[in-house]
C-alpha cells in the first residue's frame, strides 16, 4: 500500500486552531484576523501539511496565473516555434500557457477560444485564422486578448502585435521580378471563410503595380503533404510559374518536396520563397529567401502586451497597445534570375 499522507484540509486546521474555517482561509491570506492568530494558524497548517489547493487558491486571488494561446494550426512550423517562445516567457514571468491547437478550422478556432474564456484564463494570446468573426468584439470584454498577425474585428483587443504586411509583400516581389520573373504563383492558407486577409490584398496591389502575372493558390491546410500536393498541381506542367512565393515557410518545405519529385531544380527551374524565416529554413538545400519577422521580437511584444493588461497596466488608446513589426528580407540560394 502507498504511505502516502492524505491532503490535510481547511477543517483539520481549523479543529486544530479551534477557529472556523473561514477564519482560518482569512488567516492564511493574511487578511481580517490579527498577526498572531494569522501565525498561530501557519504553524497548524505546517504541522498537519496543509496546501492550499491550487484552483481554490486561484479562486480566491481571481487570477489562474495562466493564458490562453490559440494556434491557427500547429502543423505549420513557425507557430510551433511561436508556441515554444510564448510558452518559456510566460514562464519568466511566473505564468503558464495553456496551448491549444485549432487545427487550421476556424470554427474550432472559435469554440476552443469560448472555452479558453470560459477556464478563467488570465488572459488570451490568438493567432487568429478568422480574425473577422463576430466573437472578437465580444470576447475582450471578458477577458484580455492580445492578436499576433491580424487585428480582430472590432478593434476591441487589448493588444496587437501585427505585420507590416504590405512591405513583406513588396519585399519578396519586388526581389522577384528585379530577377527576371514575370509569372509568379503565390501559395496562401487563407480560406473562404477568411477573405480579404492583408497580405492577400497587398499580393494583388504589388503584383499591378510592378507588372507581374500572379496567380494565388490556396492550401487548405498548412500541414506539409497539403502544400505538396498543391505545389504538385501546379508545377507538373509546361506553363509552370518560374518562380513561387509562400505565405509560410512550412508550405515552401512542401514546394521543395514537390520539384524533387518532378526533376525540377531550385532556383534553375523555379525560384522559391518563403514568409517566415524559420530556423530549418537556413538548412535547406538551397537554403530557403524568405521574409524575416524576428519571431523573438514577436514573442516578446506579445508577452508583455498581455501581461502587462493582467496587471492592470496598460491604460493608453489603441495606438499605444499596438505593435507593427517590421520584415527584412533574407536572400538565399533558392532564388535566382529567371531562366532564359
Amino acid at each position: 500500500m502507498s504511505d502516502r499522507r492524505k491532503r490535510a484540509t481547511i477543517r483539520e486546521v481549523a479543529q486544530a486552531t479551534g477557529l472556523s474555517p473561514a477564519a482560518v482561509s482569512y488567516a492564511l491570506r493574511g487578511i481580517q484576523t490579527s498577526e498572531e492568530t494569522q501565525e498561530r494558524v501557519r504553524a497548524a497548517a505546517a504541522e498537519l501539511g496543509y496546501e492550499a489547493h491550487p484552483i481554490a487558491r486561484a479562486l480566491a486571488r481571481g487570477r489562474t496565473d495562466q493564458v490562453g494561446l490559440l494556434c491557427g494550426s500547429l502543423e505549420d512550423y513557425w507557430q510551433q516555434s511561436l508556441a515554444v517562445g510564448i510558452g518559456r516567457a510566460l514562464l519568466a514571468r511566473g505564468r503558464y500557457a495553456l496551448i491549444v491547437d485549432a487545427g487550421g478550422d476556424p470554427e474550432r478556432e472559435l469554440a476552443l477560444a469560448r472555452r479558453l474564456r470560459d477556464q478563467r484564463v488570465d488572459g488570451l494570446i490568438v493567432q487568429p485564422l478568422d480574425p473577422s468573426a463576430a466573437l472578437w468584439a465580444e470576447l475582450p470584454g471578458t477577458v484580455p486578448v492580445v492578436s499576433i498577425g491580424d487585428a480582430l474585428r472590432g478593434g476591441t483587443a487589448q493588444g496587437e502585435v501585427v505585420f507590416d504586411n504590405r512591405r513583406g509583400v513588396t519585399l519578396a516581389l519586388e526581389h522577384l521580378r528585379d530577377l527576371g520573373h514575370r509569372r509568379l504563383t503565390v501559395f496562401t492558407s487563407t480560406r473562404a471563410s477568411t477573405p480579404d486577409r492583408p497580405a492577400d490584398v497587398h499580393v494583388n496591389a504589388e503584383a499591378e503595380r510592378l507588372g507581374l502575372r500572379v496567380d494565388v493558390v490556396a492550401v487548405p491546410e498548412q500541414s506539409f503533404a497539403a502544400a505538396t500536393e498543391v505545389a504538385l498541381r501546379v508545377l507538373d506542367g509546361p506553363n509552370r510559374p518560374t518562380a513561387v512565393f509562400c505565405f509560410a515557410d512550412s508550405i515552401a518545405y512542401g514546394v521543395y518536396a514537390a520539384t524533387r519529385e518532378l526533376g525540377l531544380a531550385v532556383p534553375g527551374d523555379v525560384a522559391v520563397c518563403g514568409y517566415d524565416d524559420h530556423p530549418m529554413s537556413a538548412l535547406l538545400t538551397p537554403p530557403l529567401t524568405t521574409v524575416d519577422w524576428d519571431i523573438d521580437g514577436i514573442v516578446e511584444s506579445a508577452v508583455q502586451l498581455v501581461v502587462d493588461v493582467i496587471d492592470g497596466e496598460v491604460d493608453g488608446g489603441p495606438r499605444e497597445r499596438r505593435v507593427v513589426r517590421k520584415p527584412s528580407l533574407r536572400v538565399r540560394a533558392s532564388t535566382g534570375e529567371r531562366p532564359g
